[in-house]
């Protein structure tokens, strides 16, 4: 993963699949999520909303590095749900993300191998009908300064773009901006050079 950019889903939009086999029906909803509490609240919700189906097998992968992730078979044979749900999720490259596959059992097994097909072919579909989009980690620079300075603070900010977070002014004023975090030692040098001028 390239140091301040990663992929996931955009926000509130909810990425649906379905895959059946065999009277097999998967049912399958990608989602953005930004921690683990949140992804196991969807969990939660799928169950309660899909009390009725013998399975909700998920997968989530969390934060910027991806280094928090899940595969849950929720009673299916070990592997053949959440590990393909989760390979999908990171062979598109993605982060803060969930996805959760409910099955309502048609009465046929469909086997080891039609379980991981069908659990990644639905959690495939999810993803396929998402709206995928690149973000930048950013970070956040507080600089405080005197009231003259404002004009060539301003400078700055127009120059590099960073959100507004915060802003006082006052006698003594103070920005906090957020901007990618590649550029974030940029934008403080600059700031911190003003002090200096």
């Amino acid at each position: 993963m390239n140091s301040d950019k990663y992929k996931t889903i955009k926000e509130k939009a909810i990425g649906e699949g379905y895959y059946s086999e065999k009277r097999s029906k998967f049912l399958a909803f990608a989602h953005h999520v930004d921690s683990v509490d949140e992804a196991l609240e969807l969990v939660k919700e799928y169950r309660k909303k899909y009390y009725d189906a013998r399975h909700c097998c998920y997968a989530y992968r969390v934060g910027f590095d991806g280094t928090e992730f899940r595969a849950n078979d929720d009673g299916e044979p070990s592997s053949t749900a959440g590990k393909p749900i989760l390979g999908q999720i990171d062979s598109n490259g993605l982060t803060n993300t969930f996805i959760c596959v409910i099955r309502y059992y048609g009465g046929i097994n469909l086997g080891t191998g039609g379980l991981i097909v069908a659990y990644r072919e639905a959690a495939a579909d999810a993803l396929a009908n998402s709206e995928i989009e690149e973000k930048f980690i950013e970070e956040e620079v507080t600089y405080s300064f005197s009231y003259p300075m404002m004009n060539a603070v301003m400078r700055i900010i127009k120059d590099m773009n960073p959100r507004i977070i915060n802003q006082v002014f006052d006698n003594t004023c103070e920005v906090t901006l957020s901007i990618r975090k590649g550029k974030a030692d940029e934008l403080r040098t600059r700031l911190n050079k003003l002090s200096f001028d």
